[in-house]
C-alpha cells in the first residue's frame, strides 16, 4: 500500500489541522466510553485530555516513528471496576486508579528491559506472520458485532433501550458507511483523505432531519439525535461553564484518598492490574506488527520493541493520572492510517494536542458525545474492516496447503471471531490475547515435525 504522507512527512498547517480532527474523531467514541461504563464520578473530557498527554509520551520515547494514537484501554476495564469494589470511596477508588495504571505500567517497563538485553527474534519466532496475521484481523473482526449493533441503534434512550426505530438508525449509519466509502475511493487532494469526517458529518446531517421532524411531529421513531448532551451545556443560563470547563482530572480526587490507603487495598489493586498487563502485552506486539506491516518498517527493530513498551507503559501511567484510564494503541487509529494512507506522525502530534485542549472545550465534547451509535457504527465498518484485511494480508506469503499452518490459522479465526474468554477471578484474558496464545500454542507443537525433517 503507497503511503500519501510517510511517517516523517509534514502537511501544510490548515491540513493537518483537519488530518487531526479526523485521528480524534476515530479514536474518541471509544476513548470516552470508557469512563462513562465505569462511572463512580469519572470524567470523559479527563480521559480524553489523559489519552492526549499519553499519546505524546508514546511518540517522544518511539522517536517519532510509530504513528498511531494511544486511548482508554477497555481491557483493564475489569481492573477499573476493582478499584471501586467493596464500597471505597471515590477518593480512594480514583487513587487506585493512578496505582493500578502504575503497576500496569512498571509490568511493560520490566519487560521492555528484558527485551533491551534479550533482543525479539524470539519473538519473531515464538509469533511468525502465520500466528500474528491471524490474531491481527482478530482485532478487526472480535468487536465486528458491536458495530454492527450500532448501526441500527440510535441515541435517544429511554429505560436504556433506543426509541429510535432500528430501519430510520440504519438508513443514517449506512449513509455513513456509503459516504465514507465514496470520499475515500472518489475524491481528489485533501477530501480523499478526510473520508471520516465527511461521513460522519453526512451521517449526523441526516440523523439530525429524522430528529427535527420527529421532535416536531412526536414521532419517536424518528428521534435518533440525543440533543440533550448539547442542551444541558445552557440549561441553567450562559456561563463560561457552557463554553470552557476544566476537566475533572483524577488527581485532584485522588490525593485526598492517601489517608485511606492501607496495605489489603494496594495487594488487591496489584492483583487486579499486574496479570492484565501481561496480557495487553500479547495486543501490543500485534498491534504493532499491524503497524510496521502497514508503513512497511518493523517498529519491533526500529525503534525498538523495548522503546514501544516503555511509551505505551509510561503513557498510560501518566495519562491515568490525569484520566483515569491506562491506554493502550487503538486499532481504530490504526484503520484510519491505512484508509486514508495518511501515517505522518504529525497528525498523530496534532491529534494529541487537540485533544488536549478539546477536553475543555465544552460544546465540542457534548457534540462528540451526541454522535449517534448509528454514525459511529458505520465509521467502524469500515475502520475494522481493514484492520481485519491488514492482518489477511501478512499471511498472504503463508502456505496454506500446509495443514500445519492451516490449523494455526484456523484456530486463532474460530477462536477470535467465537469470543473465547477466560477467567480467573477478576482477571480475564481477553479475546484477542487468548486466539493469541492458543495459535503460540499449536503452531509450536505442530512445528516439530518441521523440525525433525530439518533435523533430518
Amino acid at each position: 500500500m503507497k503511503l500519501v504522507y510517510n511517517v516523517d512527512d509534514k502537511p501544510k498547517f490548515g491540513q493537518l489541522i483537519i488530518f487531526g480532527v479526523q485521528q480524534l474523531l476515530a479514536i474518541m467514541a471509544a476513548t470516552l466510553v470508557v469512563p462513562v461504563t465505569i462511572g463512580n464520578g469519572m470524567s470523559s473530557a479527563a480521559a480524553l485530555f489523559g489519552a492526549g498527554v499519553g499519546t505524546l509520551i508514546y511518540i517522544l520515547f518511539t522517536k517519532k516513528r510509530s504513528p498511531v494514537f494511544l486511548g482508554s484501554s477497555f481491557a483493564f476495564i475489569g481492573s477499573m471496576f476493582a478499584a471501586f469494589a467493596g464500597g471505597v470511596s471515590m477518593s480512594l477508588g480514583f487513587l487506585g486508579l493512578i496505582l493500578g495504571a502504575l503497576f500496569a505500567g512498571l509490568v511493560y517497563v520490566v519487560i521492555a528491559i528484558i527485551v533491551k538485553f534479550a533482543g525479539v527474534k524470539w519473538i519473531n519466532k515464538l509469533m511468525p506472520a502465520v500466528v500474528i496475521g491471524p490474531t491481527v484481523s482478530i482485532i478487526g473482526l472480535s468487536p465486528a458485532g458491536n458495530a454492527i449493533g450500532d448501526l441500527t441503534s440510535g441515541g435517544l434512550k429511554v429505560d436504556g433501550a433506543s426509541v429510535a426505530s432500528p430501519y430510520v438508525a440504519l438508513i443514517c449509519g449506512l449513509v455513513t458507511l456509503f459516504v465514507v466509502c465514496i470520499s475515500s475511493v472518489y475524491s481528489k487532494k485533501t477530501a480523499k483523505l478526510i473520508p471520516f469526517i465527511i461521513g460522519i458529518l453526512s451521517g449526523y446531517a441526516v440523523a439530525a432531519i429524522f430528529t427535527i421532524i420527529g421532535n416536531a411531529a412526536g414521532i419517536d421513531a424518528l428521534k435518533v439525535i440525543d440533543f440533550s448532551h448539547i442542551t444541558a451545556l445552557f440549561a441553567n443560563g450562559i456561563s463560561i461553564n457552557s463554553f470552557v470547563k476544566v476537566p475533572d482530572f483524577t488527581f485532584l480526587t485522588a490525593f485526598k484518598g492517601i489517608s485511606e490507603l492501607n496495605a489489603s487495598y494496594v495487594i488487591t489493586i496489584i492483583a487486579a492490574y499486574v496479570p492484565v498487563a501481561f496480557v495487553v502485552f500479547a495486543e501490543h506486539i500485534a498491534d504493532h506488527k499491524n503497524i510496521s506491516t502497514i508503513i512497511e518498517k518493523d517498529l519491533l527493530e526500529d525503534p525498538g520493541l523495548s522503546r514501544t513498551l516503555l511509551g505505551d507503559g509510561i503513557g498510560s501511567m501518566i495519562g491515568a493520572f490525569f484520566g483515569g484510564c491506562p491506554n493502550t494503541t487503538y486499532g481504530e487509529s490504526v484503520g484510519c492510517v491505512a484508509i486514508t494512507r495518511n501515517a505522518s506522525i504529525f497528525t498523530i502530534i496534532a491529534a494529541a494536542i487537540m485533544a488536549m485542549i478539546i477536553s475543555f472545550v465544552s460544546p465540542f465534547v457534548a457534540f462528540v458525545n451526541s454522535i449517534p451509535s448509528c454514525v459511529m457504527g458505520g465509521v467502524c465498518v469500515a475502520l475494522y474492516g481493514f484492520i481485519a484485511v491488514s492482518g489477511l494480508k501478512m499471511i498472504q506469503k503463508v502456505d496454506l496447503e500446509d495443514n500445519r499452518n492451516l490449523f494455526v490459522v484456523s484456530a486463532i479465526l474460530i477462536a477470535g471471531i467465537g469470543g473465547l474468554t477466560v477467567k480467573f477471578g477478576n482477571v480475564e484474558i481477553t479475546t484477542i490475547a487468548c486466539a493469541l496464545i492458543l495459535g503460540i500454542v499449536i503452531n509450536i507443537i505442530l512445528s516439530k515435525k518441521k523440525d525433525v525433517v530439518t533435523e533430518k
